[in-house]
């Protein structure tokens, strides 16, 4: 079979934010095993991490922290601003008529 790549388009403020949090998720925790048990779906895990962190020279600034909350309240505003709904929006649901295959 062919590997051909599979393209996945971020912002830069999506890319940043979910580099940290795969950061934190692989490297600072135990967390990766209890969050994919599966150990093959690591493989991309680790593909797109190391992707991000080649991309974003932001992980190397000394000012790291404030970054990474502006860039996260800026995904948040856009999401509509409410942290607690947007973390729990869309997390389990009954099939609409919009779904493909609904």
């Amino acid at each position: 079979m062919d590997e051909e790549p599979v393209v996945i388009k971020l912002t830069h403020d999506q890319a940043f934010v979910l580099s940290d949090w795969l950061y934190e998720v692989m490297m600072k925790s135990d967390k990766l095993d209890a969050i994919v048990p599966d150990r093959a779906v690591w493989s991309g895990i680790y593909a797109i991490s190391g992707t991000l962190e080649k991309s974003l020279g932001e992980i190397f600034m000394p000012d790291y922290a404030g970054r990474l909350e502006q860039a996260r309240q800026r995904l948040l505003d856009a999401m509509g601003g409410d942290e607690e709904a947007v973390t729990t929006e869309g997390v389990s649901r009954e099939p609409s008529g919009d779904d493909i295959n609904g």
